[in-house]
């Protein structure tokens, strides 16, 4: 399922200075302490093809972290071996097709891959393909570890995890994503720090005693919230009926509406706006985004209710929101 060009790749985890030159140390990502750019040059996952995402990294004392995102629907392969453990953070992406393995487990054809994560330990492979069926937002880190140990129970090597969920390691996560977004040298040693907790956090993971939710009284069950979840983001631009959507999960429409506030905090057609602007704000991310554009892609009908619904969300107009990320 994996095209020959990425497996190649990630045999070996060579590193491409300025000069030609291969480096094969484990050093890289010391070699580059306290250095912010927007090319990718320590060890990181690899590509293919390469012009398909854009790549955002930041490296500091230990921790090398990076934004990708997808730029087309197209097949995109990733891939990655190296001396280095590394935390995929799966902040946005839905997936047709696809197959993640990671060296040691059992690999998964899940979707939906929204609000998960994966730990690659060192030395272990890790591959992964995607079919996207809309936007894709990942953030990967990458820890020294002679710098940043991750230790496992005992102190024995951390395990390697295929889509799991931790709070702590997300949201400590969410804020290095947050800092690279506004990377300068004045937010330096705060950088450091979160890459020091992000470590810690993930060394707990295996220690930790497994957290189970207990469900929601009078809300939707697991799979009444997937089909419907998954429904609105497939017919985001378009008008979708309370009737419609009831009718999927055998429930009547005001039985639906009240269990779905219990179950996702908000009724129905606030989240499906909700989840048009997080699209939006993507969009709105391109150099040459359109407001009013965006907004009929959306299914908005004038942009003047588009610029109503995003600052209502968000408290910016849609422009300012674009010219705040420049």
């Amino acid at each position: 399922m994996f095209s020959d060009t990425l497996l190649t790749s990630v045999i070996s985890t060579e590193n491409v200075d300025g000069s030609g030159r291969q480096d094969h140390s484990a050093g890289g990502l010391a070699s580059l302490h306290n250095q912010y750019s927007g090319e990718v040059t320590a060890a990181t996952v690899q590509i293919f093809p390469s012009n398909a995402v854009t790549r955002r990294a930041v490296v500091c004392r230990g921790v090398t972290a990076e934004i990708i995102q997808a730029t087309r629907r197209d097949r995109i392969e990733y891939g990655f071996c190296g001396p280095v453990h590394m935390l995929v953070l799966y902040e946005e992406g839905v997936r047709d097709r696809g197959e993640t393995f990671v060296q040691g487990l059992r690999g998964s054809t899940l979707l939906d891959l929204r609000k998960k994560l994966t730990f690659v330990p060192a030395g272990h492979a890790y591959r992964e393909c995607q079919e996207l069926r809309g936007p894709s937002r990942l953030g990967y880190f990458y820890f020294d570890p002679a710098k940043m140990p991750i230790q496992g129970q005992a102190g024995s090597a951390p395990a390697p995890r295929l889509y799991f969920e931790n709070v702590a390691v997300w949201d400590t996560a969410l804020k290095l994503i947050s800092s690279i977004e506004s990377a300068s040298t004045e937010n330096q040693l705060y950088l450091e720090a979160l890459g020091v907790v992000l470590a810690h956090e993930l060394g707990r993971v295996d220690s930790a005693k497994p957290f189970v939710q207990a469900p929601v009284r009078g809300g939707l069950a697991a799979w009444q919230q997937r089909v419907a979840a998954k429904y609105i983001e497939e017919h985001l631009p378009e008008q979708i009926s309370l009737t419609t959507l009831a009718r999927l999960v055998r429930l009547s429409p005001y039985h639906f509406c009240r269990a779905f506030k219990q179950s996702f905090g908000m009724p129905p057609n606030r989240y499906h706006t909700s989840r048009r602007i997080e699209l939006a704000k993507i969009l709105l991310a391109k150099p040459a985004a359109s407001v009013t554009e965006i907004g009929l892609t959306l299914g908005f009908s004038q942009t003047s209710s588009f610029s109503a619904a995003f600052r209502r969300t968000t408290g910016f107009t849609p422009t300012g929101y674009h010219r705040s990320l420049g």
